[in-house]
């Protein structure tokens, strides 16, 4: 176990020289190393999966709580989800924070394979740290705003299951960001950037196929297998790959197929996710699959239904804001490791065939510009609600990708809390430019006004079912 790197001391690469009221803010936030690490290592050990974070939340709830934030619990009719305030008058920034894990991967803080036993979730996307850093950034933020009688209001909306729950989109859809004025983010990933990266939009559904159950061998007529439609369906499916557009990205599990192969199986199930660059696209090979998992059930002789689980929009960028963010994160510079931390992470890139970036890289700020990434978030409907931007900073090794084991290690030592520390302190920056500049905060909304369109009306890509507080058990 790598104790000795919880609570490394922080070595940050200055970029530029501070100015003297942001360095007393940079140096407020290295103060609260410890916080960070202790509540990033709490929400590592525990792991909880979307919409059962309920230690997790109230941890969180709890610190805000004692810093003197009022707390909206249970928000969105989601018992783990939350907003926290603080403050009166003014501009309203919203900062998010994350706290659910991966189910099915797990990993100890080691640099080589080493799953826990009897745990079955973990921080492979690094929730833990985006919870954690954004707590200290609200922190921060909050002391700055007592201190100097500036009028504004901080909100940390405590956001669960991301991963395949949607949180946000009900926090949206529920009117919740209806009166921020600008919303921050933060992820965790291998590199820092601040680059205008937009998102695919996705949907995703559990199709149910019912059959007939019978002995496989004694009388297979009288059985009609609900997994030949579960078969049938992935084989259509799969045929249809080659007639989508070149973004587009389909993937599947099954999560059930039958328990002995000498009972025909009277019940299968297979989760579906659909990704597109725009929502459009989305719903347009949404239509073509189910009408897929109709032909399999016609053919098989079953019966199908499905449950829409979740759906985001793609994110939407708002270059003003992400060219502050970027002038903000280089100001902060990067990460900068100790001895043992280069061990542990040189040990990590071994693990990779063919590591993208140096160990150094973790120090740098990656250039900026404006890209698609083939990822999907919920904070793409928030940023449907409210201008948004965000940043990613180095949690991990250089060359590890997300919902990875070595993702998982990272984020559980302070390679990982680092990294949070870098994100604080740019959210934290940009917090303060945007209550300081009503100027910036126009031509925001301005190109937030532009993008959306005339006429906008929000739609969400879930339809108007509940949340899916069950879908990870």
């Amino acid at each position: 176990m790598h104790r000795s790197l919880l609570f490394a001391a922080l070595s940050f690469l200055p970029v530029t020289a501070f100015a003297a009221d942001d360095d007393a803010v940079l140096s407020d936030i290295d103060a609260r190393y410890d916080e960070t690490a202790s509540v990033a290592r709490q929400l590592w050990e525990w792991a909880e999966v979307g919409y059962q974070e309920e230690r997790s939340s109230k941890l969180l709830q709890d610190k805000l709580s004692s810093a003197g934030f009022s707390i909206r619990k249970g928000v969105a009719d989601i018992p783990t989800a939350f907003i926290a305030e603080y403050g009166s008058g003014g501009p309203v920034i919203a900062i998010l924070a994350e706290f659910d894990a991966l189910p099915g991967i797990n990993q100890d803080d080691e640099p080589t394979r080493a799953p826990i036993e009897g745990k079955n979730a973990g921080h492979a996307c690094g929730h833990n740290l985006f919870g954690a850093g954004s707590l200290t950034a609200a922190l921060a933020v909050k002391d700055w705003l007592a201190e100097t009688g500036t009028p504004g209001r901080i909100r940390l909306y405590g956001t669960p299951a991301e991963e395949g729950g949607s949180g946000k989109v009900y926090m949206v859809r529920a009117g919740l960001f209806n009166d921020v004025d600008i919303a921050l983010h933060w992820h965790a990933d291998d590199e820092n950037s601040a680059a205008a990266r937009t998102s695919l939009a996705n949907r995703s559904a559990k199709f149910r196929f019912h059959g007939q159950s019978a002995h496989a061998a004694g009388a297979p007529e009288r059985a009609r297998s609900a997994l030949d439609g579960v078969e049938a369906f992935n084989m259509m499916v799969n045929m249809m790959r080659e007639h989508v557009p070149q973004d587009a990205r389909i993937h599947y599990v099954i999560t059930s197929g039958g328990n002995a192969p000498n009972v025909v199986p009277d019940f299968a199930e297979v989760f579906y996710y659909v990704r597109h660059p725009d929502a459009k696209g989305v719903e347009d090979i949404w239509t073509r699959v189910e009408d897929a998992a109709r032909g399999a059930a016609m053919g098989t002789g079953t019966e199908v239904d499905w449950e829409v689980i979740h759906g985001n929009n793609p994110l939407l960028v708002n270059e003003t804001l992400a060219k502050m963010m970027d002038e903000k994160l280089r100001e902060v510079g990067g990460v900068e490791y100790t001895a043992e931390e280069k061990k542990f992470a040189e040990k990590i890139r071994k693990t990779f065939d063919n590591p993208r970036s140096t160990l150094e890289s973790a120090n740098e700020i990656q250039p900026y510009d404006r890209s698609l990434g083939y990822g999907s978030t919920d904070v793409g409907d928030v940023s449907y609600a409210a201008p948004t931007v965000g940043v990613r900073t180095a949690t991990w090794a250089p060359g590890t990708s997300a919902h990875s084991w070595q993702a998982v290690a990272a984020s559980g030592t302070s390679i990982g809390f680092k990294g949070a520390q870098v994100a604080a302190k740019a959210l934290t920056l940009a917090a303060i430019e945007l209550y300081e500049n009503p100027e910036l905060r126009e031509a925001a909304k301005e190109e937030f006004d532009e993008a959306r369109g005339e006429n906008y009306k929000y739609q969400s890509l879930l339809g108007d079912r509940k949340p899916p507080l069950d879908y990870r058990k």
